[in-house]
């Protein structure tokens, strides 16, 4: 990963994947940009990774698992991945909207995806990253907490 907030997209349609990502880079300039078709390689590239933050732009239904079920396996890791996660489905039926509420997942979009939809959603997520980092920058009070947070016992704050 970058030193930015990095998009991964995971559709089992290679073109979709193709799509969005080439979609996303014409806007996108905060990090890098990955699409991958097997969410096993997506899961091991995540887990391989120093960062623990990243935007997810997940298919519902995988091959060999669901988009949730990604989530799942890197939860541990990924703590806001829910909150930065976009679900992708060809049917927004109520099961995938009460399977995103349940996994506390609040974006999702219907296939054909409109490139705009794309674009409102993921900078939805980039804002909260930016509105965090104005803060930092702009309030040394807060700046100074912020240095001495230490989540889940990790000496020197390294998440």
């Amino acid at each position: 990963m970058s030193e930015g907030l990095d998009v991964i997209i995971i559709d089992d349609d290679k073109n979709l994947c193709i799509v969005m990502a080439e979609t996303i880079k014409r806007f996108y300039a905060w990090g890098e940009v990955m699409a991958f078709n097997k969410a096993d390689d997506a899961i091991e590239y995540c887990l391989g990774q120093d960062s623990s933050i990243a935007i997810f732009i997940l298919d519902v239904f995988l091959r060999d698992q669901t988009g949730f079920a990604f989530l799942d396996a890197i939860k541990n890791k990924y703590t806001a991945a829910a909150e930065d996660t976009i679900i992708v489905t060809g049917n927004a039926n109520e099961d995938v909207v009460n399977m995103c509420v349940a996994a506390d997942v609040t974006h999702l979009l219907e296939k054909p995806i409109k490139p705009y939809e794309l674009q409102l959603a993921v900078r939805s997520i980039v804002t909260k990253y930016m509105k965090f980092a104005r803060k930092v920058l702009h309030d040394p009070d807060f700046a100074s907490l912020v240095a001495k947070f230490e989540p889940m016992g990790l000496v020197g704050g390294r998440v």
